[in-house]
């Protein structure tokens, strides 16, 4: 079994931040995303999506999408750890807060990182406009993320979740690639952010 990744990336470090907290090891294959080894016609035969990260099975069967790869692991690995909740309420929590944050908080910074900073230019269109627009979109987002903190230890309730890991790379997108001031603006968020990174399993 591999695992193909840019380990610098959020998908990637979402795959690598759950594996560490279910306890679970596998092999690492590291890909070249600035060199275009993704788009390579062998790496696109093995991914559905053509991104990392990519689990390759021994027999020869392939899991693009991080989240998918996550819940493959949650059901081979025995843990204890609940990541996508325990089954019932919990779980539909789990699920509605992490598709809250990915698609409103994270997928937005990914939009306005592409777009603004071109690192894609070489195979994408670059719409630096809609950048702006997607980093605008991301800010706003906080000011719900740090009211649903207000009210709860973590993004889903009284226990760590998916949902946390990655809504902790989101932030972290936001700290370092627009230099948002989450300490000064967020206080929800801030505690929330540290308590996460000071566990072994986040850094």
């Amino acid at each position: 079994m591999k695992l193909y990744e840019s380990a610098a990336t959020p998908s990637c470090r979402r795959v690598s931040i759950f594996l560490n907290l279910i306890g679970a090891q596998v092999d690492r294959v590291s890909v070249d995303l600035k060199g275009g080894e993704n788009i390579t016609p062998e790496f696109q035969a093995k991914s559905a999506s053509g991104t990392v990260p990519l689990l390759e099975l021994d027999d020869g069967t392939n899991i693009s999408e991080s989240v998918a790869i996550c819940r493959y692991f949650d059901h081979q690995v025995p843990n204890s750890a609940n990541l996508f909740g325990a089954p019932g309420l919990e779980s539909a929590q789990v699920e509605m807060w992490h598709r809250i944050v990915e698609f409103q908080g994270l997928i937005a910074g990914f939009q306005a990182f592409r777009n603004i900073t071109g690192f894609y230019s070489d195979r994408e269109n670059c719409v630096s406009e809609w950048g702006e627009e997607s980093k605008t979109r991301a800010i706003a987002f906080l000011d719900k993320l740090d009211a649903r903190l207000s009210h709860s230890g973590f993004l889903a309730g009284d226990n760590l979740s998916v949902a946390d890991i990655t809504g902790f790379l989101f932030i972290n997108l936001m700290k370092g690639a627009f230099k948002v001031d989450i300490d000064e603006g967020y206080s929800h968020i801030h505690v929330w952010h540290t308590k996460l990174g000071a566990m072994p399993e986040f850094q």
